[in-house]
């Protein structure tokens, strides 16, 4: 049951995008077409999984020290792999979704779960918690898209809508109607958690896992009270 909740929480109590609000700036600039969400949904998916894994894995070699660095690296390695993959089998994919591809390396979704999951649990439950987060990240993608690109194109996954196609709300594939939904759908999850997704956490420095490399930096300084 533990690893079930762990699968599936990413998809609305901890959804990386709704409630944890991560990876805005793709959500906003990808989600104009349904079908350029799912190619970013699911290579941002793909990189989550074997980004998570690798440094599960490998946590109790990285340093402490150098562990963010290191994960960079690692993620970078797994986004350039997905790029070449994109680019090669979805051309027209690799050419719509543009910078964004390559800017996975930085997407607080990767790097977030990276220090706050896969650094802390063993490769499988990392992989279950990349699975549902990349699925959370996904869905979430493909609704917002949905509703832009019916409402605001009349097509859906480049299939034109009879009446819509010709009666559109141009204003939602453009940047105040992606933050008018994405503001909705996070008033919406907000409203069906009833303000309880996620549980309140101590961000003092009690609760940073660098806390005793601190601690033990500041005694040699003689900087601690």
């Amino acid at each position: 049951m533990k690893r079930l909740s762990t699968l599936t929480k990413g998809i609305l109590k901890e959804n990386p995008v709704l409630i944890l609000v991560l990876g805005t700036c793709p959500s906003l600039a990808i989600s104009t077409r349904t079908s350029n969400a799912l190619g970013m949904g699911i290579a941002a998916t793909l990189v989550l999984l074997g980004s998570n894994i690798a440094i599960s894995a490998l946590r109790n070699i990285i340093p402490d020290k150098v562990r963010i660095p290191c994960y960079i690296l690692l993620i970078a390695g797994f986004v350039t792999l997905v790029e070449m993959i994109v680019e090669a089998y979805a051309y027209s994919l690799y050419e719509a979704l543009g910078i964004y591809l390559p800017l996975i390396v930085v997407n607080c979704i990767i790097l977030g779960r990276a220090e706050m999951y896969a650094n802390r649990n063993g490769v499988l439950d990392s992989a279950l918690d990349a699975i549902g987060m990349g699925l959370g990240f996904t869905l979430t993608l493909l609704v917002m898209a949905s509703i832009r690109e019916i409402f605001g194109s009349g097509t859906w996954f480049d299939m034109k809508i009879p009446l819509l196609s010709d009666n559109n709300i141009s204003i939602l594939t453009m940047a105040p109607g992606g933050f008018f939904i994405f503001g909705s759908l996070i008033a919406l999850a907000n409203k069906i958690m009833k303000g309880r997704a996620v549980k309140k956490t101590d961000f003092g420095c009690a609760a940073c896992p660098s806390n005793a490399v601190c601690r033990i930096k500041e005694e040699k300084d003689g900087d601690i009270t």
